[in-house]
């Protein structure tokens, strides 16, 4: 893999072209902040069904897991299964009442009843933690990707990926995002299915002889196919489990895909259409995870001088193509997940730039009375500060796996985001203090607990030993919060916890139905 891949060049420049014609199409079309950050609400349920999956099956999941089945086997498969069990709960719980409560963002349907200024500041700061971390992985798969690829420098590769990010969002906003989801979702789909189509070929399609070529290939043997390889205490496996299956219901990029739809129907539609083409595509990880480790694995071509795969084990998806089918197959499957990166980051910077413009600036300072036009302007002032951000993080974690981010990601979505929109939504007792006290310890509790965690405390800062002796903090931190909640909502006895109470009836209902009064958004 010497010097610069001309195909996957060429094909990255073709995807990169389309998505900013899509972008200069989407422009034209973005008059006010319903349009930027929901799409005018003309999305259908497929459409955004394909453009969540899109966002969903990102380069953490693309590159990271199967670099997680090539290094470690059948437990790689953790993650995806996990990813995956998340759905049923939007489908179930969430989406039609998110549809029907909200505007743009989960902190409207959070606030619905709830006092509006610390209850949306402690949404978007959950919000902000969660995309910054998702950033960090996409961030980190591009630079390596390119560097791979193009034989360009790191930290130049990052930068051109925050440069286009901020273009498609700051000009396109939801309207350009979704379509350069969608259609990045088709390349993938196509892309991974040709790649476990091509590995299968190699065995006559028998799961069997593919499972027995890894097992002789990898050093740790037939150990690749028991669990315990990735996650080897049950505190972790559990504490994994949970960040990964209520994290998903707590993701803003991902809930902001249901304001763009035109009602609650079309919303479970989007969940249904998701829940498919992402669940065909974890098992296509799997396929190619193994795939890595038969063809790659003793293969001199692929491996440096330690006998590590070239690029880390983030890149086995990108060099088994190189391996099954040349150039020409690793040029595709190259830009295919470059398109996947710059697809989700933006995804995740308008989710990011919302929670500041619609959050913050609109509904916190300037007291739900900010003029569109300003409000765009903070939305666009917002992603340029994002997409700065992201470069820097993602030169910051060069070294992580992209998957353990996003494992981190989830779980500060499910401690501090899935326990306050899941309690409006369902609990009656819900009261402001209860909401702010407690999301807020769970925000605190993720965030310390990542950092004094394995993954930051020692392969980050470079200390000896973690201070939290486990990787995935949710286990803790989703109880931290939920408890929180609970105790300080119970013992709240104020008048204007009675009234958020009383209120609770009118939400539900709304909710459910759709049909109700109009919320006021000044009833504090």
């Amino acid at each position: 893999m010497e010097g610069i891949n001309i195909t996957a060049v060429s094909m990255f420049g073709a995807f990169v072209a389309l998505t900013l014609f899509i972008t200069y199409w989407a422009a034209k079309k973005v008059t006010g902040t319903k349009n930027f950050y929901s799409a005018g609400g003309n999305i259908t349920g497929f459409q955004n069904g394909l453009a969540i999956a899109g966002d969903y099956m990102s380069a953490a999941s693309f590159l990271g897991i199967s670099g997680l089945v090539f290094a470690a086997g059948y437990d790689g498969l953790i993650y995806s299964i996990g990813f995956l069990v998340g759905w049923p709960i939007i489908l179930l719980l969430i989406a039609e009442p998110l549809r029907n409560l909200g505007k743009y963002t989960f902190a409207d349907v959070a606030s619905y009843r709830l006092k509006q200024t610390p209850t949306r500041i402690l949404a978007a700061l959950g919000s902000l933690a969660t995309v910054a971390l998702y950033l960090i992985a996409q961030m980190v798969g591009s630079g390596k990707l390119i560097q791979v690829l193009f034989g360009l420098d790191y930290t130049l590769a990052v930068i051109i990926v925050g440069v286009l990010m901020m273009i498609y969002v700051t000009f396109g906003g939801m309207i350009a995002t979704t379509w350069v989801q969608i259609i990045k979702a088709g390349l993938l789909l196509f892309g991974a299915t040709l790649l476990a189509f091509l590995v299968l070929l190699h065995f006559n399609f028998s799961m069997e002889g593919l499972f027995g070529a890894a097992i002789e290939k990898h050093a740790k043997g037939e150990a690749i196919m028991a669990p315990g390889g990735l996650v080897s205490d049950p505190i972790s496996a559990i504490s994994l489990g949970l960040a990964l299956m209520f994290g998903t219901a707590g993701l803003p990029h991902i809930l902001m895909r249901f304001f763009t739809v035109p009602d609650a129907k079309q919303a479970n539609r989007s969940v249904l259409f998701a829940t498919g083409f992402i669940g065909y595509f974890y098992i296509l990880t799997f396929i190619i995870g193994f795939g890595a480790v038969a063809f790659l694995l003793g293969n001199p071509d692929f491996l440096d001088g330690n006998g590590a795969l070239i690029g880390g084990n983030n890149m086995a998806a990108i060099q088994l193509s190189d391996a099954l089918g040349g150039d020409l197959m690793l040029g595709f499957i190259s830009a295919v997940a470059f398109a996947t990166i710059l697809a989700v980051v933006s995804g995740l910077t308008l989710a990011g730039a919302s929670a500041i413009s619609h959050d913050l600036y609109a509904s916190v300072f300037k007291k739900g009375q900010a003029d569109e036009k300003a409000e765009l302007k903070v939305s666009r002032m917002a992603t340029i500060g994002l997409a700065v951000t992201a470069i820097l993080l993602g030169i910051l974690f060069e070294k992580q796996n992209v998957a353990y981010m996003v494992g981190l990601a989830f779980a500060i979505a499910a401690s501090a985001n899935f326990p306050i929109l899941f309690l409006s939504m369902y609990w009656k007792k819900l009261t402001t203090r209860g909401a702010v006290i407690g999301g807020s310890a769970g925000l605190l509790t993720a965030i310390v607990l990542v950092i004094i965690g394995p993954i930051v405390w020692v392969d980050v800062f470079g200390f000896a030993q973690a201070i939290f002796p486990y990787k995935y903090p949710a286990l803790f931190s989703m109880s931290v919060a939920f408890f929180g909640i609970w105790f300080f909502s119970v013992t709240d006895k104020s008048e204007s916890a009675q009234i958020e109470r009383d209120k609770f009836d009118a939400q539900f209902l709304r909710s459910q139905t759709g049909i109700g009064a109009e919320q006021s958004n000044k009833a504090h």
